[in-house]
């Protein structure tokens, strides 16, 4: 996809235009946050960093887009403007693939305020997309175990958002997709098997399977459900899998996609081994998810290979991660924006994050956010009761927030898929157990600095009416 400027929502362009035209010169820092951690999980992996810093190091808009804009009704100084369009500020963010929480800035914006409510949309749509699905996949691969995952959504992704899918699929600890186009851009290992529509081409089945074999002889997985699992397919794969060894090959696997995936799955193996074809894998899909593959762990199957696609790439059965982009300090003075509803009372100012790390460097299960001038915190503050506060003078306090861009340039080396999800991986190792339940997570604290809160607490009795 070409993405440019006008990847943007329209209101975006109409206070650009008011600003354009009254304060043009405005400073202003933006965070991004969410309010819930999706899948009533009890943290979330973040992605997209690397995707929008390779955009906003070129954005622009095309002639095209200010003929587009221009019809209209925009002013002409101030396309003239657009046309040199560029962002020229700086980002500060949590590392891509690190483990965060609701209501902490995960991302600041400090530029120009009309680049700063341009490209507003752009971080929104990728951030918040991919570190939807990297949470689903970090929760699949928590039920998978050492099971190797196989993303194979794209057929049923939103569009070209299955583009994305495939890469914050890998962040989260899937170990291939099937999606080319992504696997070629992104440096992710590819695979795939076949279709029941290419058996059902054949008269025959087992002819289906032996030309397969012949011509795909290297990682080979057999689809063996088309007919009759037990009684055609499998038979037939054995047949095919003897014909391989007579050549020098081996059959990789065998492909179950309906049925009673535990029982299949068993029998399968069992009659695998019986004809001492033990290095056969078993590949399972047809609706996976966390929850299911879960239970078939339970419940001892003998499962080589998870194929997972509609619930993965939909991030079924949130759909969208509620994040938003807000305004906290403008030419140097803080904002706020206020609600009835407490928890949507923002925060003011540019900030550091502190991450609270215990003797053994697990995290203990505490962020503090603070301003940004603040070197450590001596106290945590709870957001919203007064009588609850947390001492940290025994914590070591990692600070969160790194400067990846200045001058809309990067600042920091681009990594790639498989550097951000070993990091990944690293981090949620040091997530205690509690807070990667399924059912019942801890709840992970998120607490202000007392300066901050004291800062919030004064704006909220301005602004009240």
């Amino acid at each position: 996809m070409n993405i440019t400027a006008a990847y943007t929502d329209y209101y975006q362009l109409t206070m650009a235009q008011v600003y354009f035209g009254t304060k043009p010169n405005g400073r202003a820092v933006f965070d991004y946050y969410f309010r819930s951690n999706p899948f009533n999980s009890g943290y979330s992996i973040f992605a997209g960093l690397e995707d929008v810093l390779n955009i906003l190091e070129t954005l622009e808009f095309t002639a095209s887009d200010i003929s587009y804009l221009k019809q209209h009704g925009f002013e002409n100084d101030f396309l003239e403007y657009l046309k040199d369009f560029r962002f020229r500020g700086s980002i500060f963010s949590s590392k891509e693939g690190d483990v965060v929480f609701p209501n902490r800035p995960i991302l600041q914006v400090e530029a120009n305020i009309i680049e700063a409510q341009i490209v507003e949309t752009l971080l929104l749509n990728m951030l918040n997309f991919q570190t939807l699905i990297a949470t689903k996949a970090s929760r699949i691969r928590r039920s998978a175990k050492d099971g190797i995952l196989l993303d194979m959504g794209l057929r049923r992704a939103h569009a070209t958002g299955g583009y994305y899918a495939s890469r914050a699929a890998a962040i989260g600890g899937f170990d291939s997709t099937s999606n080319v186009k992504a696997a070629e851009d992104y440096n992710i290992p590819s695979s795939g098997t076949m279709a029941h529509s290419f058996i059902q081409s054949y008269e025959d089945e087992l002819q289906a399977f032996r030309d397969f074999a012949k011509m795909r002889p290297v990682n080979c997985v057999l689809l063996i459900d088309t007919y009759n699992t037990l009684r055609s397919g499998l038979p037939n794969a054995i047949t095919v899998a003897k014909e391989m060894e007579s050549n020098g090959t081996q059959l990789m696997g065998v492909r179950l996609d309906s049925g009673d995936l535990a029982y299949l799955s068993k029998k399968t193996r069992k009659l695998l081994d019986d004809a001492n074809l033990d290095y056969v894998k078993i590949v399972v899909s047809n609706q996976l998810d966390e929850y299911v593959i879960k239970s078939l762990k339970d419940q001892g199957a003998p499962i080589d290979i998870f194929g997972v696609g509609t619930n993965l790439v939909t991030g079924k059965p949130d759909a969208a991660l509620d994040g938003v982009y807000k305004l906290s300090e403008y030419n140097g003075d803080p904002r706020i924006k206020l609600s009835e509803n407490i928890i949507k009372v923002s925060l003011p100012s540019k900030k550091q994050v502190y991450r609270m790390l215990d003797s053994t460097g697990m995290f203990y299960g505490a962020d503090a956010v603070a301003l940004f001038n603040e070197a450590e915190v001596a106290q945590m503050e709870h957001p919203f009761d007064a009588t609850k506060s947390l001492n940290l003078s025994s914590f070591k306090q990692e600070p969160l927030l790194e400067k990846v861009m200045e001058d809309g340039k990067r600042t920091t080396p681009s990594r790639s898929v498989s550097e951000i999800a070993d990091y990944s991986k690293s981090r949620l190792a040091q997530l205690p157990d509690e807070y990667k339940r399924f059912q019942n997570p801890h709840i992970y604290k998120i607490g202000l600095s007392t300066a901050l809160k004291q800062e919030r607490d004064t704006l909220v009795q301005k602004h009240k009416f």
